[in-house]
């Protein structure tokens, strides 16, 4: 792990540690290397933090379900308006509504549950390589950098607060179609905080990432072609806990693309096989005009 990169992770930390100006308001920035928009797992780690700051601690967020409706703008706070909906003998309901010049950009529904114990069971791990064996998907890209326009050269060198090594290593912009499945390793940049639901916002913060790209897999396309890439909507559920500052596989698929959108589905495991938590995810991908 590198200074860079635990500096990167403490700064995302930071962000979704939010500030409260009323009792169920809170506010959030972006980071200020951000010129374009706000990145959706930013959106979606503070807004679960929103949720959380007004949930007594015995209960965890077991489920959750978010729209972008708009792109954020990173030059001025986002504002997230909680509604305690309900609070059950054993669950826990809020609603968030993030708020930026006046409209939403973004809305959240999670359930929170007291922990209890129950029927266990859960899919397998799929038998990929050690995180080990492959290589860093940043350092790939940093030797290639000339391939790339000087707009993206900023972003490719900037800092990561997790680390991720792909199983499949797709070169840059195209590359050959190959089948919608794709297996990603990360870990946290640096130390997290020894609480639970803290990592829960961080796993929310990170499942934003990749997920949406496998559904350009079958078509030669990535994040660096001529698509324009946008989250629609994001679901996700907590199964059990685990730390982050060790690899954890995330297993992902699309089983659909139509209508210039891609649906993305996400299992996340330790890398002993224990399933921590499930991710779905729509979003539009959509072939940029005359390219």
């Amino acid at each position: 792990m590198n200074e860079a990169g635990k500096t990167a992770l403490t700064e995302v930390i930071g962000l979704l540690d939010l500030e409260q100006i009323e009792e169920n308001i809170f506010r959030g920035v972006s980071p200020k290397a951000r010129t374009q928009r706000v990145f959706g797992g930013q959106v979606l780690g503070q807004a679960l933090a929103a949720a959380i700051r007004t949930v007594e601690p015995s209960r965890l967020c077991h489920s959750l379900h978010a729209y972008f409706l708009r792109p954020g703008d990173p030059r001025i706070p986002i504002l997230y308006e909680v509604d305690r909906a309900r609070d059950g003998k054993s669950f826990t309901a809020r609603r968030v509504v993030a708020i930026q010049h006046g409209a939403q950009i973004f809305n959240l529904a999670a359930s929170f549950q007291t922990v209890e114990s129950g029927f266990d069971h859960q899919f397998e791990m799929p038998k990929v390589p050690p995180p080990e064996a492959l290589e860093d998907a940043a350092s790939a890209l940093m030797r290639r950098t000339e391939q790339f326009p000087e707009h993206f050269r900023e972003w490719i060198a900037r800092a990561r607060p997790f680390e991720t090594r792909p199983v499949i290593l797709d070169g840059p912009a195209d590359r050959p179609p190959r089948p919608p499945f794709n297996n990603v390793w990360f870990r946290a940049a640096g130390p997290v905080p020894d609480d639970i639901r803290q990592r829960q916002i961080l796993l929310a913060y990170v499942s934003d990432m990749t997920l949406l790209d496998t559904s350009l897999l079958p078509h030669g396309k990535s994040f660096f072609s001529a698509v324009q890439m946008a989250s629609i909507d994001h679901a996700m559920w907590f199964h059990r806990d685990a730390g982050l500052d060790d690899w954890l596989l995330y297993s992902q698929d699309s089983p659909s693309a139509s209508g210039a959108r891609g649906f993305n589905r996400g299992l996340i495991f330790t890398r002993d096989g224990m399933l921590v938590a499930s991710v779905a995810q729509e979003g539009l991908i959509r072939p940029r005009q005359g390219q």
